[in-house]
């Protein structure tokens, strides 16, 4: 990082910034850097501007028109014992436009208090513009305070837009409710790849809301997790043929232990031209996979991790 970025940070922050957005020096492009509620690091582009909100907590992020091969890094970090954070953040992307936006959540509690964030995120997506969203949570610490995260995700796709999504939740999260509402025109595409891993007595709760209300809309929703030891997960989704569309939602999840998973996959067609599949499959590690791996050399918990590492991969 720059020198008057680098003077603010200690090596946690420096770890949770690599976790969650793989950022270990200035980031190229635009950036804006949030902690503890308060924003520590920006910068903006000839065409990407951040501005900060006047009436609630957070930025919108106005992206020109035709604005090619450039990056927006929104990362947050939690520090503060007991901090519960708030953030609305609002992204107009410009007529065929095509860029990345890194965002995601770290937190750092050892303290015996609740550290939470809850980050709203709205996309507007103009017509033809495409992007590609990447979103990390990561939670450490040695406290007993629980380490909460609630992203909410709502999204408007314009004619002939793209939004790609991929949503990772790594691990040390106590509780989550991840929720995204669409709203897809016409030709416009919505794309969600989420990875979860639950451990000890975390839940995750998963809601997609998608309205397909343009013609030749889609969505694909692919979901993959795995729940060890007494941890919880939900996953609920809610697709809307409204049009002539297409709607893929997909929830694979392996369990472990003492755990628990619920899915809930639902596709409501209100058109004759709307094509909807759901799928859903719960079960454990297969015991072939197991023994294939422990035939080459690993233990059978070495060989539980290569399987779960491929999985969620």
């Amino acid at each position: 990082m720059s020198d008057s970025i680098e003077n603010k940070l200690d090596t946690v922050e420096k770890n949770l910034l690599k976790a969650i957005a793989d950022i270990e020096k200035t980031p190229i492009g635009a950036y804006n850097i949030r902690e503890n509620g308060k924003g520590i690091a920006r910068n903006t582009t000839a065409n990407i501007d951040i501005v900060t909100k006047k009436d609630k907590p957070g930025i919108d992020i106005i992206i020109k028109p035709n604005t090619q091969n450039e990056s927006v890094h929104i990362p947050v970090i939690l520090t503060q014992a007991g901090f519960n954070d708030v953030v609305y953040n609002d992204f107009y992307i410009g007529e065929g436009s095509d860029v990345v936006i890194v965002a995601g959540c770290g937190i750092h509690n050892n303290s015996c208090e609740t550290s939470e964030h809850d980050g709203i995120h709205t996309f507007h997506l103009s017509k033809g513009a495409k992007v590609k969203y990447i979103e990390k949570h990561y939670g450490e610490g040695n406290g007993t305070g629980d380490r909460i995260l609630n992203p909410q995700t709502i999204v408007y796709l314009e004619d002939d837009s793209v939004l790609e999504m991929e949503t990772v939740q790594i691990k040390g999260v106590t509780s989550t409710i991840r929720e995204t509402n669409g709203e897809i025109g016409n030709n416009a595409n919505l794309i969600i790849t989420e990875r979860i891993m639950t451990t000890n007595n975390q839940s995750a709760k998963t809601i997609f809301n998608v309205n397909l209300n343009g013609t030749n809309s889609s969505v694909h929703v692919a979901s993959r997790s795995i729940a060890r030891d007494n941890s919880t997960q939900e996953f609920i989704s809610n697709v809307n043929g409204n049009n002539k569309c297409f709607g893929h939602v997909e929830c694979d999840a392996i369990i472990m232990d003492k755990a628990k998973v619920i899915s809930t996959p639902k596709i409501v067609a209100n058109n004759i031209d709307a094509s909807l599949v759901h799928e859903a499959a719960i079960g454990k590690i297969a015991g072939e996979q197991v023994i294939k791996l422990m035939t080459l050399g690993l233990t059978e918990k070495e060989a539980e991790e290569q399987i779960i590492s491929g999985f969620l991969k």
